[in-house]
Order: structure tokens, then sequence, then C-alpha cells
């Protein structure tokens, strides 16, 4: 072997393996939580059957649990909503897993489908309904967990102008975005 040989120098990178980041067990940047939810809508055995449908209310069941974040299961019938509120001090990812719903902004609204994502920061203020048919079940990740959903008054979400308007899609870089279609 030549004496000036990467190797020689820099030794085999496979044989440094302390050198190597080991594997987080729990996710702790927005886009670990973004993979945590799509890899939990894509294992539909580890959810579908606990999913239940209440017309009197919203159902709800929390999945799970790590270090400083929560996952919670949702279902909606139609005509059923959050009503106008923000996060308190947690961030999160909310996912369409079935079905579709809307969601009501001071900016507008606008449809997601399933395997819809939509990201979003502290602070962030909106309405999710069910406005459709049949009925939807969505995941949500917060980040820390959900201590606080401060409710608002429906003036919140509504534009300048008055009513609320159909967008097109989501302003980049804002204070939630929308991943995947």
């Amino acid at each position: 072997m030549n004496s000036d040989s990467d190797l020689q120098i820099a030794g085999d990178i496979l044989e440094v393996p302390h050198l190597l980041q080991a594997p987080r067990e729990h996710p702790a940047t927005v886009a670990e939580f973004v993979g945590l939810a799509r890899s939990i809508a894509a294992d539909r055995a580890q959810w579908e059957h606990l999913v239940r449908y209440d017309a009197t209310t919203r159902w709800y069941h929390r999945l799970r649990t790590g270090p400083g974040y929560e996952v919670w299961l949702l279902s909606w019938v139609p005509g059923q909503g959050s009503g106008p509120h923000d996060h308190g001090r947690s961030s999160g990812v909310l996912t369409v897993l079935d079905g579709e719903l809307t969601e009501r902004t001071e900016r507008g609204e606008r449809v997601l489908g399933a395997g819809v994502q939509r990201v979003f920061a502290q602070g962030y203020a909106h309405e999710v309904v069910n406005d459709a048919l049949e009925p939807a079940v969505s995941l949500h990740v917060y980040f820390p967990g959900l201590t606080d959903m401060p409710m608002h008054p429906a003036s919140r979400l509504r534009p300048a102008g008055g009513s609320l308007v159909a967008c097109a899609a989501p302003a980049p870089y804002g204070p939630a975005d929308t991943v995947g279609a």
C-alpha cells in the first residue's frame, strides 16, 4: 500500500464506529417529529383498530408519549370541529389519516386530504372542522406535550376583509407549513 494513501492518513471510516452518531431513541427536531407522524400514519395496524366515532363529541385517544412530546389520534364525524384555538406553548404536526378536514386561519381556509401534514409553531391559531360528508381521522404530535389549548373568538380567524376565503396554497416560511399531499 502506498504510504500516502487516505487509509493510512485517516484510517478506515468503517473501523471507527465511535465517530458515528447513534440513532436517537426519540425525535428532537421538527423534521424528526414529521417523520414520526409519517411512520405512524403508514402503519395502520398501529392505530386503525383504536378509532371510534362519537356523534356527540370529537373522539380522541393518546397513542404515545415520549420525552417532551405526545401523539394523539382523533376522529371527526361530519360537522364536528375544534373551535378556534391555539396550542399554548406547544408546536405540532397535524396529519390527516382518513377523510378530509378543513383548516381555517386568519389567512383563509384550506381542505386537507388524507396524507397531508401541517406543521405549526407555538401560538399558531386555527380551527379544524370536518366539512365533508364522510368521517375523518387525524394524528396530532405536540412538542412539548399539549398542556394548554386556549380558545379564541371566531373573529380572530377572519381576514381583514371579513369572511373566510379559500387559499390556493400556504405562504412559504409561514408559521405553519403543509407537508406532503
